[in-house]
């Protein structure tokens, strides 16, 4: 019950990310070097060996990144879910669950066994995915938007353009709003 009140939240949280929108001179100060990742492997949740060998792979998993595992399964499961590229770890967190709860088999819900978030991270009003943070190199002005749920994003000369760039990039991203504008 505890860990479907988390998802819930989950969910919910990323959300409010999209209502903020900045400027690009802010958003660039604002934003981690897209390349640079570090790994939280949850304590308790896989054994030693497995929850090392979960960091080495998660390590190259581009951040706002979660796995769940179903503990009925264990690692090496079908319900093991990757969600990676999203705006923030909530988000993250978020999908994996959902996919893995999904997939399982077992009756106990998933957990998250390892998040990875840009390394040095430390909270900010705007938090982008490693691929728009990347992409973001090619912003000249006009409109940046990011869809919460998906980690989608799209660059245009206007909000409306941006947008529709956004929701291009996943059926699913319904949800894209403006993030960055000048």
């Amino acid at each position: 019950m505890i860990r479907t009140a988390f998802a819930a939240l989950a969910l919910l949280a990323p959300l409010p990310l999209a209502a903020q929108t900045v400027t690009g001179d802010a958003a660039a100060a604002m934003l981690f070097a897209p390349q640079s990742a570090e790994v939280e492997i949850v304590k308790d949740v896989l054994p030693k060996d497995q929850a090392k060998m979960l960091a080495m792979v998660a390590k190259d998993q581009p951040y706002y990144a979660a796995i769940a595992i179903s503990p009925d399964e264990g690692l090496m499961s079908e319900a093991t879910m990757a969600a990676a590229n999203h705006h923030t770890v909530e988000a993250a967190v978020a999908a994996a669950l959902a996919q893995c709860n999904a997939k399982k088999a077992g009756a106990t819900d998933c957990v998250i066994a390892a998040t990875v978030k840009p390394e040095g991270w430390q909270a900010q009003p705007l938090q982008l995915s490693a691929g728009a943070t990347a992409d973001f190199a090619n912003y000249a002005g006009g409109a940046l938007a990011i869809s919460a749920m998906t980690g989608a994003w799209g660059i245009g000369a206007s909000g409306e353009e941006a947008i529709a760039a956004c929701a291009a990039k996943q059926e699913a991203a319904t949800d894209c709003a403006v993030a960055i504008a000048d």
